[in-house]
């Protein structure tokens, strides 16, 4: 009876068990049953309401197998399990992956590695599957937890340690695929599981030997058959698709663990893996994301404002790495912010290096101070070529802004206000910051087409860059000019006029021009007479050296270039003869290197012009001057003067007329239409403006003494003004003979005026001035503030009564402006 009992009670079991049953052979090594598996799976696809029992029963058997260390049958139910989920795709599969997943769980929690790798591929196939509808309950936290660990696995046998780090890189890369597409699951993207997954793919690329993978971002490392083995290969495959997954509101959080990381491994210096890291991160990124990455980098670099010179330097590169590539595309609002952050580290940086320069120089720390000097300067060349680098990237309209941008925080000496705040930075800092915003604003500079003068030389822009140019600095002013040449030379001629000499042919040279535009000619009568005098004052500064004539005579020949028509040149002829009468006539005293180097200027420039007009006869004179000077006065010239250990000169021979350029010839030359040769008479003196207060000229007074003076001069008194005009007053009008010498004799001695006589003699000459415009003011006033008479009548009192008394309309006077 008990044996007829248990023979009927077996066929009663359901039959998802039997057939589950059946797919486990008596031995494990014969592997599961194919047969009994198809069997399993069409009775599955039939009855898919029978998939979670199914999946419940496995996962029984699979947990005792684990418990039991039957690994072979472990390995048959996690195939079968594999099996089921590619089969079957119904809205029943739900309950049946809750079992998958519990399984995966128990095989990833043990010790084996076996079971760890064997766990891990089966999770990969299922989050290849795509589902019908989304999970509402389904949670990763935990395969995040635990992949992320195998990714860090310390086995102790190499090869182990291989293939569990390569195992957890795959599950979060499964991880990810299931998630990131998944809205229901944006959970993933939260800092707890970004600061597991993010560490994990980094520490694994942190072991390649080849940095250099990222620059070819087109060819991910993990693409070939050998970087399916390799974590490093694997790693950074996986970590491209997570951050090409990444939405606008989840890159802050991916971006954060990855400087965590990089400040907990020490990695910025030296810094080749956070540039290679970075660079993956702006190639993946979807291009309107990249702002963000550049903001999280410069919060970055404020927070480590403080950290050794070197740290600060390898966030500075990396950064320069990042919006190398982000200037390709767009940085949406942080173009500014780029340059505001930068230019305030380089103001720090130049603190730091100035306060350990200052405690060098008083005896403590003396090795120490040095090296963190140095390391101060590679912060600040790397901040200078992250700002050079950027802008120079960045298209016209933006980069137009940008220069004005720095301009502005370039400081001024006793500027009313100075944006970088360099009153506690002395000038050697000032200096300091001065030379290095410049070069910047060269490599921004460099490359710029502007469509007319006006937009690219806005007054905010020009102002300041002149006044930098009056400093008694030879290197700044070299650095203005460099900056004035990638602006006005459009059609790149700079790399033919390079070097100051007399060119034979300039014809020879193939230079590119076109006709002058009206917004350009407009610009030349507005600022034209600025740019003259910066040139003029920039000739006689004692600490000229060769490259600063070289720049001048290059800033001469683009303005011909690209600016000069006919009323421009003559003044460029003027502002060439007033240089020559400065270097001739010597009145500041100027080393004798300075006056030949000036003549030697004037010469090389006249030449080119002459050419460039081609007028023969002015080409005549200027060639006879030059082979005169060849024969007799060869230090003159370009070619000679400015040649190592040439012989100057004890003075210059003034009386000797046929080594100079003369007005009278070149205006004989230039008569005829086209150009106003009279005004070559009138000598050039150039203007004075509120620049030189900025600037700490020495020879501030003898300009506007010379300007003042000159003006004064010319204005006609009463007495001339009542002259009689007779045949011999007109006589004398017309004769010019000796006018060049009575006006350098009139020149010569107002400027000795000013500087010898007194100071109660100079204050009384300007208050009698005064005075007499205070009188002509009061006169002025009493006349305007005088109630006209009326027609109507005035009212009057007398003796208690009021009177009226009315004037005829043809007696009264009205001024002549009022008379139609």
């Amino acid at each position: 009876m008990p044996a007829g009992v248990c023979g009927c009670c077996g066929p009663l079991r359901p039959r998802y068990k039997r057939l589950v049953d059946n797919i486990f052979p008596e031995d494990p090594k014969d592997g599961l049953s194919k047969s009994d598996m198809e069997k399993l799976t069409f009775y599955a696809v039939s009855a898919p309401e029978k998939l979670d029992r199914i999946g419940a029963y496995l996962a029984e058997r699979l947990s005792r197998d684990v418990v039991r260390h039957r690994y072979g049958y472990v390995v048959i139910a996690m195939e079968a399990l594999d099996q089921l989920l590619m089969a079957c795709h119904s809205q029943s599969i739900k309950p049946f992956v809750e079992s998958f997943l519990h399984m995966v769980a128990k095989l990833l929690e043990s010790r084996e590695p076996d079971l760890q790798v064997l766990g891990t591929n089966s999770f990969v196939k299922f989050a290849n599957i795509e589902e019908d509808t989304p999970s509402y309950h389904r949670r990763y936290d935990f395969f995040v937890s635990q992949f992320s660990a195998m990714c860090h696995s310390t086995h102790e046998d190499p090869e182990t340690r291989t293939r569990i780090r390569v195992a957890g890189i795959k599950g979060l890369q499964g991880v990810v695929r299931k998630t990131v597409n998944d809205e229901l699951q944006a959970i993933i993207w939260e800092p707890q599981h970004m600061d597991k997954l993010i560490p994990s793919m980094l520490f694994n690329m942190q072991d390649s030997d080849d940095l250099d993978r990222a620059a070819h971002p087109s060819t991910p490392s993990g693409a070939g058959q050998d970087g399916e083995e390799n974590p490093a290969a694997l790693a950074e495959s996986c970590f491209r698709e997570l951050l090409g997954r990444a939405a606008y509101g989840n890159m802050n959080n991916a971006v954060r663990p990855i400087l965590v990381h990089l400040d907990n491994h020490h990695l910025w210096d030296p810094n080749e893996f956070a540039v290679s890291c970075f660079r993956i991160i702006m190639y993946s990124i979807q291009a309107q994301h990249s702002h963000h990455v550049i903001q999280q980098v410069l919060n970055h670099l404020d927070t480590h404002n403080k950290n050794t010179p070197r740290v600060r330097a390898g966030i500075v590169q990396v950064l320069l790495e990042t919006v190398a590539i982000a200037a390709k595309g767009s940085v949406g609002p942080t173009v500014l912010e780029v340059f505001n952050t930068l230019l305030k580290h380089l103001r720090m940086s130049v603190d730091f290096e100035l306060g350990e320069s200052s405690r060098r120089n008083s005896g403590t720390s003396v090795s120490s101070g040095r090296g963190k000097e140095s390391e101060e300067r590679i912060v600040q060349n790397a901040i200078i070529q992250t700002i050079g680098f950027f802008g120079g990237n960045l298209p016209d309209y933006q980069r137009a802004e940008v220069m004005m941008f720095i301009m502005g925080k370039v400081p001024v000496f006793e500027a009313p206000c100075s944006t970088l705040d360099t009153g506690k930075i002395g000038h050697q800092g000032t200096k300091r910051i001065q030379t290095m915003l410049l070069s910047s604003l060269i490599m921004v500079t460099s490359g710029f087409k502007a469509k007319s003068m006006a937009a690219a030389l806005p007054p905010p822009f020009l102002d300041p860059l002149f006044s930098i140019s009056l400093m008694e600095d030879s290197e700044l002013r070299q650095l203005v000019l460099e900056i004035l040449h990638n602006i006005i030379d459009r059609h790149d001629n700079r790399a033919k006029l390079r070097g100051i000499r007399i060119i034979p042919n300039v014809a020879a040279l193939k230079i590119k021009r076109e006709k002058i535009s009206k917004q350009d000619v407009a610009f030349m009568k507005k600022h034209g007479q600025q740019l003259y005098r910066h040139i003029y004052l920039g000739c006689k500064e004692e600490d000229n050296v060769h490259k600063n004539f070289e720049l001048l005579f290059t800033t001469l020949a683009i303005l011909t270039i690209e600016l000069a028509n006919e009323e421009v040149v003559i003044d460029l002829i003027r502002l060439s003869i007033a240089l020559q009468d400065m270097a001739l006539s010597n009145d500041e005293n100027m080393p004798m290197f300075i006056r030949c180097g000036i003549l030697a200027l004037v010469a090389a420039y006249l030449n080119f012009l002459s050419q460039m007009i081609a007028n023969p006869p002015f080409c005549q004179h200027v060639s006879k001057v030059i082979e005169l000077r060849n024969m007799d006065a060869p230090y003159l010239l370009p070619e000679h003067i400015f040649r190592d250990k040439c012989p100057l000169p004890e003075s210059l021979d003034k009386e000797d007329k046929q080594l100079y350029f003369q007005t009278a010839d070149m205006a004989e030359c230039l008569a005829g239409p086209g150009y106003n040769a009279e005004k070559l008479s009138i000598p050039y003196v150039p203007q004075v403006t509120d620049e030189d207060r900025l600037t700490r000229r020495k020879s501030f007074v003898d300009t506007i003494s010379l300007q003042v003076d000159i003006v004064s001069n010319n204005l006609p008194d009463k007495s001339q003004l009542a002259e009689e005009i007779t045949f011999e007053t007109l006589k004398k009008a017309i004769d010019t003979t000796g006018l060049e010498e009575q006006e350098r004799e009139k020149r010569r001695q107002v400027m000795e005026k000013f500087q010898k006589a007194p100071f109660e003699e100079l204050a009384a000459h300007c208050e009698s001035k005064a005075n007499m415009l205070h009188d002509r003011l009061a006169q002025i006033f009493e006349l305007t503030i005088r109630p006209p008479p009326s027609p109507s009548g005035v009212v009057s009192m007398s003796a208690g009564h009021t009177q009226h008394q009315s004037v005829p309309v043809y007696e009264m006077k009205f001024p002549d402006l009022c008379v139609y």
